[in-house]
Formats: structure tokens, C-alpha cells, sequence
């Protein structure tokens, strides 16, 4: 499927409908997705790489790549996926781009963190255009803001973590030519005003002890994405299963 559907679903959002993207892991993951209805997919690093038997942000690039193409693969071409490629595995932004084109992969989520420090907010925005003048409208672009999970003493005259930082880095990827903006971990409350500050969508990260999509959404997400939480809840169901098998 191409960019373009993707595109248009993360427009004319209502504050009650939130474009809702569950994580697939593997091929049947994706599948059973699709079959309750939703009609796009966005894949979790963390949740693939544990599936392929990686610790999160060690999964190579070639099987990342790989399982994307089989979650692509496995879905009907109608439902766009979009990948979580981490910061890029290192690749020049002409490669990078075509090996997600080569998955088939709608979009892309890229993060502005490298081993657990932040990227620097520019060098992160001109990695962006690169990507974007590689991409053209091919790819559907999510920069990922990671100021709430990692700190960095490359920013002496901001604090790292706070609100206006997360702003002034969402601008200048906004200008670098992401089309969304994925503030991952931001507490709720700060959700309307980053949604306010930032033109264009706004990606939230659900998790198990928070808000749900609908009321992400009327805080201001436009984008709900759950990272490896489904992947994670199913191993949870299959560790059940088997201390079951074990006592009968």
C-alpha cells in the first residue's frame, strides 16, 4: 500500500477517533489485526526484535528488514504498515530508504536517540531531510522525540526531558519534513500543549496504566501507537499457558 493511504488516515481526525495502530510482532500478529478491523499497522522494534530473539535495539538491520517484508507480506495490500526502524541502524539515508521501500513498508518511525543518549537536535533534523529528499512521498515519516526517556549532557543550556525541549526539537523535524511527531512517554498532561505547539499529527504512546486511545486522543494525539505492550501481553498469555501444562 502505498504512502499516500497512510498519509490520509492521519487526517481530519476528530478528537474521539484517534488513528489507532496496534504493534505487530510476526506475520500471524499482523494478521489477527487486520482481521479485528484496523486499517493500519505499525511495528514495534522491541517487539520484533524479542520475536526474532534479540534483546531490544540488537536485532540486525538485515532481519529487521526482513521481518517487516514478512509482515508486509502477510497482510493485504490495502493495510499500510509502517516500520519502527530505530535510529536507522547506522545506514546513509539513501540506503536506509531503500531497504524499507524493498519491505515494503508504508512509513517509518525514526528515533532521535542513540544508546540511551539523545542525537543532536540539528544533526537529527538534517538526518531527517536527508531522509525525506531520499524518500520523496514514498514514505510516510514519524520522528520519534525521546526527551522524556533520555537525558543528555549535550544540551548544557536546556534540560533535557522537559517540555520546551521536546518542542523545540519536534519544530525543527516538522521543518526537516516529518510528517508526525512521536513524543514517546510524555505524561498526558502535557499532551494538549505539545499538540498546540506543534503543527501536524501527534503521535501518543498507550500504555497499560494510562489513558486509552479515545482519551489520548481527545488530549491532542492524533496518532496511537502501543510499542512492544501486545507482544509482551502474549508472551504473557503463553508463560500462563505453559505453568499450566507444567501442573497438570
Amino acid at each position: 500500500m502505498t504512502a499516500a493511504a497512510l498519509r490520509a488516515l492521519h487526517h481530519d481526525r476528530t478528537p474521539d477517533d484517534p488513528l489507532v495502530l496496534p504493534g505487530p510482532w510476526d506475520a500471524a500478529s499482523a494478521r489477527a489485526f487486520v482481521e479485528a478491523g484496523f486499517p493500519a499497522l505499525a511495528t514495534p522494534s522491541a517487539g520484533v526484535s524479542d520475536s526474532l530473539g534479540y534483546a531490544d535495539g540488537a536485532a540486525p538491520a538485515a532481519e529487521m528488514f526482513a521481518a517487516v517484508a514478512r509482515i508486509v507480506r502477510a497482510v493485504p495490500a490495502s493495510v499500510p504498515v509502517s516500520a519502527d526502524v530505530e535510529a536507522g541502524y547506522g545506514l546513509p539515508p539513501q540506503e536506509l530508504v531503500e531497504r524499507l521501500l524493498e519491505s515494503g513498508a508504508a512509513g517509518c518511525n525514526l528515533e532521535d536517540s542513540a544508546d540511551g543518549v539523545l542525537v543532536e537536535a540539528e544533526r537529527q533534523a538534517d538526518r531527517l531531510a536527508a531522509v525525506r529528499q531520499a524518500a520523496g512521498d514514498a514514505l510516510f515519516v514519524n520522528a520519534r522525540v525521546d526527551t522524556y526517556v533520555h537525558g543528555s549532557p549535550l544540551f548544557p543550556e536546556a534540560d533535557p526531558g522537559t517540555e520546551a525541549e521536546t518542542v523545540r526539537r519536534a519544530l525543527l523535524y516538522v521543518a526537516a519534513g516529518a510528517e508526525c511527531v512521536y513524543p514517546i512517554m510524555a505524561p498526558p498532561e502535557a499532551l494538549p500543549r505539545l499538540a498546540a505547539a506543534v503543527p501536524g499529527p501527534l503521535n501518543a504512546l498507550a500504555r497499560p496504566d494510562g489513558p486509552g486511545p479515545r482519551r489520548l486522543g481527545g488530549l491532542g494525539a492524533t496518532r496511537i501507537t502501543f510499542g512492544p505492550w501486545f507482544q509482551r501481553r502474549a508472551m504473557a498469555a503463553v508463560r500462563g499457558f505453559a505453568d499450566e501444562l507444567r501442573h497438570e
